[in-house]
């Protein structure tokens, strides 16, 4: 903003330093010749093109002396203009080029990020909900309008590379073989079966979630790799049926997802390998007291859901544990039970 200002102060000196000096041609020679004449004369005086007089100075005293000072002060102004303008977009461009130097050494450094390939209607609300949960994230976007806009929906110094995410540099850019995930929200069904086949090739181990136009797809896409696979089309179906059959249970869901008044959300926490937690009962982890979070169910090994598992249920390794509570008191019980290894 502050170059495109200093751009937009200079052009407008430079265009009152000609209206003025063709003004006053005009005036010293009482209206009779053109006004486009008197800028012509203007402009060739103060580049010092000499193409000739199309006014009549020579011998005119006060056209001469007229044409010396203008000469002497709009000609610095003009050189303190162009000068000004280069240095703005020379500036512009080297501060553009450190910046995202500067960026991308810093998404190097990441680990267990998420990557969001399309900053879009379906990105942007993507990457709002990763910020609330303090997820770190990393855009791929071609479009920098877009790319601004995901800066403002998520009110954060969004880490981006510009470029199509289809291109595998980009994904190297954005880190993926130390991420944890992706997410992949492009319009075209064909771009995003080529990135999960290629995310997957980068990163045996990564999380990948895949949008999906056409339904017949999803076998091609869980195929190439894609852990799951979303439709918004069949999404926006099941959402609208349900706020016919259960509209009390959607509405709870919205304001518990987008009130502005708290960050209350449903997460799952895993224990880790070798966390001090394991054979301890729920009863006795202080999930509860602690961190004051509802455990609503519990999963192990790929067994069936326990919804609604009773207090003396022993943590093990490698359990998940799905729980409703702040995003920041979620944070901090998964620092505490993914990331507490014994010794």
């Amino acid at each position: 903003m502050r170059i495109k200002r200093q751009i937009y102060s200079v052009i407008l000196l430079i265009v009152i330093v000609i209206l003025a000096g063709s003004t006053g041609y005009y005036i010293l020679f009482g209206g009779q010749p053109r006004f486009l004449d008197c800028v012509y004369m203007t402009v060739i005086s103060l580049t010092t093109v000499g193409y000739g007089e199309v006014i009549e100075v020579s011998g005119n005293i006060p056209a001469q002396i007229y044409t010396m000072v203008l000469i002497t002060f709009g000609m610095g102004i003009l050189l303190y203009g162009i000068s000004t303008l280069t240095a703005a977009i020379v500036e512009g461009e080297l501060t553009g080029i450190l910046r995202k130097n500067k960026m991308l050494k810093q998404i190097q450094k990441l680990r267990n990020h998420t990557i969001v390939c399309g900053g879009g209607e379906t990105g942007r609300l993507i990457l709002k909900e990763l910020a609330k949960n303090k997820e770190s994230v990393v855009l791929i976007e071609n479009d920098t309008e877009n790319i601004e806009r995901c800066k403002v929906i998520t009110s954060t110094n969004l880490y981006h590379v510009q470029g199509n995410a289809t291109d595998d540099e980009n994904l190297f850019a954005a880190g993926i073989e130390n991420a944890a995930g992706i997410i992949i929200t492009l319009p075209a069904d064909n771009d995003n079966l080529y990135i999960t086949m290629s995310a997957r090739m980068h990163n045996r181990n990564i999380r990948i979630i895949s949008r999906m136009i056409d339904q017949k797809l999803e076998p091609k896409l869980k195929k190439a790799g894609a852990d799951s696979v979303v439709s918004p089309n069949f999404i926006g179906a099941m959402r609208m049926a349900s706020e016919m059959i259960r509209p009390a249970v959607v509405f709870f869901l919205d304001k518990m997802l987008r009130s502005g008044q708290g960050d209350l959300r449903i997460h799952q926490i895993t224990v880790a390998e070798r966390s001090r937690f394991i054979d301890l009962p729920l009863m006795n982890c202080g999930l509860k007291d602690q961190y004051d979070l509802l455990v609503v169910a519990a999963q192990h090994d790929g067994d069936d859901i326990q919804f609604n598992p009773p207090a003396h249920l022993p943590l093990r390794a490698g359990m998940t544990l799905i729980v409703m509570g702040t995003v920041e008191n979620v944070a901090k019980a998964k620092e505490a039970i993914e990331l507490s290894d014994v010794g």
